[in-house]
């Protein structure tokens, strides 16, 4: 990964100094200005309503239970770390429930836990589980939670330090929250100038807590940091972190996880040091990266699940409710986030909250637009990107994205080129995502799973060329980093949306570009997903395309052979290892289609090449002593040996079943006779038959005026 080199902050060059006169509090999320109005609003606007009784609900809950402050002993989603996980979500819950209704006993709450927590604090090690190859913490197992506690216990001290004594606040603050900032800052010195999101969290903890404690020496150092030099601290993982376009680096699913700490830090900085106008930084990059994480879903709502990533993640996450509310209210956002606003079901009981939920009950929003895109990836934006394409209305939508973006660091996939594609409100061609039951602590402790790096992963666990079962750049991270895929094409006409990149270092020797589109034709009810992909060596090698599917095998062009008494692993390494071999047919022919049954749709993809393929059927789960794999399926098409390889596949949505009615529709594709008429360097000629018609699709690598064409030759 290409850092900046230098790190320019322009926000600092004005006055640092933190306000020292007499604080308000609260003053973060919710603020003393705005309590009578966001007291009001929770009895007046519906959305707001129902998050305030559902917080004072779980605070009622907190009230009734003992409290419970256990000695750290557990990894994720253990004893121990699930009560610390509930304290710091009852803090927040009760300061809000106190703040709304003037009630003392939530604030009296609070006040007890925190005493509880001063009285140990200094006295705990560091965890004894803590995780291998990260800052281990002292209140969970690694110090990235301990920083999402203190994020989370901050606010709540926030909004109930006047109903505390101050001999008890000199408690709190000198017994938990100094030695807390002493071992974030000190202890964890290298996670606190670490530019990852393990730092983000970091950076938010210490800079919200100097803020609320009056400690500007920590503020400088989190905004900077520990050198105050700006080589590090939030600005720098601004700068370094996101691209132009508000893409985090990590991926989409690490982008929602990071936004929490970024947003809120920001709101801090907003309320205590509005002269750096930190919602303008980096030409609004907040809220760039709140509208393009959004964009990083599918119209279902879930995230694209590109390198590690928990498939289940959708925008209803709280990252994505904390950051559309202050993105709406505070950096004055589109209207259209409302939409999702709505669709997520609860607003911050907050200033931003507040103004979320007046203008959703006034009207004001307007339908979310899902768009295609390049969305540029770097500090400097050049370093790849992700290719989405979109066609389509948000409730029958088909969806393509390429990644051809830089590695993610220690989270990133080998999977250059790899692309996914939706339709239909599900998937078709998936990514597994991380290998991972993420709190599960009966599951290997909640950690990744040895499957992750052994399987999710590499290569082959994406739909992209592997060549020689090895996975790109030989899954060493430190090598990935160097180098990212370069876009050769983005853009649209009249007949069809396309997506063209390039990468020329993850194998020695070889060169790697896919071109892929959705093609419009006048007979289609939906567009064809049309996938070139051109690989070139001046030596021989083995290139397989895997295919993942979601569904079930309903026809071939030919009958596969199938191992019906025993199965084999397709390799012994790079991921290959775990792919059980069902099937293997090598063709007479260049051409062939499979047809899939998927959500009552069915999906039939024709390949061509130069020469005869083998297509290999194919499940996961094999070398898995802990069934730990999820068993999914694909298809692989082939080349044993050549030097320069085209893969062509057009895949056709078509027809319906009716399991009700036990009726069928269309269950043939209406595409033929797919030829590579030629294929190199310079561009590629397809040629194809639909519905009667002849058609030939043309690329042109050199020309962007015409980079690509559609010809109708007639019947």
């Amino acid at each position: 990964m290409n850092y900046l080199k230098k790190v320019v902050i322009v926000l600092l060059c004005l006055s640092f100094k933190v306000n020292t006169h007499a604080q308000q509090h609260p003053n973060i999320m919710l603020t003393k200005a705005n309590i009578d109005a966001v007291r009001k609003g929770t009895e007046t606007y519906p959305l707001l309503k129902e998050s305030y009784s559902d917080i004072k609900q779980q605070a009622d809950i907190a009230l009734t239970q003992a409290i419970s402050v256990p000695l750290p002993a557990d990894g994720g989603g253990g004893v121990t770390h699930e009560q610390h996980k509930k304290n710091y979500n009852n803090i927040l819950n009760c300061a809000v429930a106190y703040q709304i209704s003037g009630d003392v006993k939530y604030a009296n709450y609070v006040k007890d836990m925190l005493l509880n927590y001063a009285s140990q604090y200094k006295k705990w090690p560091l965890h004894p589980k803590a995780k291998q190859n990260h800052q281990g913490g002292k209140i969970f197992w690694q110090a990235l939670n301990d920083c999402v506690w203190q994020v989370y216990v901050i606010q709540g001290y926030d909004m109930v330090y006047d109903a505390i004594s101050s001999k008890d606040r000199s408690t709190i603050e000198n017994q938990l929250f100094v030695p807390i900032l002493k071992f974030l800052t000190e202890d964890c010195y290298t996670t606190f100038n670490k530019i990852h999101n393990h730092g983000t969290w970091n950076v938010a903890a210490v800079g919200m807590t100097g803020y609320v404690l009056n400690k500007p020496n920590y503020v400088e150092m989190a905004l900077k940091g520990s050198k105050k030099d700006g080589k590090s601290g939030y600005l720098a993982q601004i700068n370094q972190l996101f691209s132009p376009d508000g893409y985090y680096m990590e991926g989409p699913y690490y982008q929602r996880y990071a936004l929490l700490p970024f947003v809120l830090f920001a709101k801090a900085i907003n309320n205590y040091q509005p002269n750096l106008k930190i919602f303008d930084y980096r030409d609004k990059l907040l809220v760039k990266a709140i509208n393009t994480s959004l964009q990083l879903t599918y119209t279902d709502g879930t995230f694209f699940p590109i390198n590690d990533a928990i498939k289940d993640k959708t925008y209803e996450t709280i990252e994505l409710v904390y950051g559309l509310d202050l993105a709406y209210a505070d950096i004055k956002a589109e209207p259209f986030l409302l939409d999702i606003a709505q669709r997520q079901k609860k607003v911050i009981v907050s200033d931003a909250g507040l103004a979320v939920a007046k203008a959703i009950s006034e009207g004001k929003s307007q339908p979310f637009n899902y768009v295609s895109q390049w969305i540029k990836d770097g500090g400097k934006g050049d370093e790849g990107g992700l290719g989405i394409i979109r066609s389509g209305s948000n409730e029958d939508q088909q969806c393509l994205l390429m990644k051809a973006a830089s590695q993610g660091m220690g989270h990133g996939h080998f999977d250059r080129l790899n692309i996914l594609y939706y339709d239909n409100n599900t998937e078709i061609f998936f990514d597994y995502g991380a290998s991972r039951f993420i709190n599960i602590e009966s599951k290997r402790g909640g950690h990744y799973l040895p499957e992750n790096d052994s399987w999710a992963k590499q290569t082959v666990a994406h739909n992209t060329v592997v060549v020689d079962q090895k996975s790109q750049y030989q899954a060493k991270v430190s090598e990935a980093e160097k180098h990212s895929p370069n876009l050769i094409y983005f853009g649209k006409n009249n007949q069809m949306q396309i997506v063209s990149a390039e990468e020329t270092n993850a194998y020695d020797g070889v060169n790697l570009l896919r071109t892929s589109a959705l093609v419009k034709l006048p007979h289609t009810k939906k567009e064809l997903l049309l996938d070139v992909f051109f690989v070139n060596s001046n030596e021989e090698h083995q290139y397989d395309l895997p295919f993942w599917y979601k569904g079930h095998l309903i026809d071939a062009s030919f009958k596969p052979k199938v191992f019906t008494a025993e199965l084999k692993p397709l390799g012994q390494e790079y991921g290959y290892q775990h792919i059980w071999l069902n099937a293997e047919n090598k063709l007479d022919t260049r051409s062939g289609y499979i047809s899939i049954l998927n959500n009552k749709r069915f999906y039939t993809t024709h390949f061509t090449s130069e020469s005869p393929l083998t297509v290999k059927m194919l499940s996961i789960g094999a070398n898995d002593p802990e069934m730990s794999l999820i068993a999914d399926k694909s298809f692989m098409l082939s080349q044993p040996k050549a030097k320069t390889q085209t893969f062509v596949t057009v895949t056709e949505t078509h027809g319906n079943i009716d399991p009700i009615n036990e009726t069928v529709d269309a269950a043939f594709s209406k595409l033929s006779d797919l030829k590579l008429l030629n294929s190199n360097k310079n561009g590629a000629e397809v040629s194809f038959k639909y519905a009667g018609k002849s058609y030939t699709y043309k690329i042109n690598y050199t020309d962007q005026k015409r980079f690509t064409e559609l010809v109708e030759n007639g019947n």
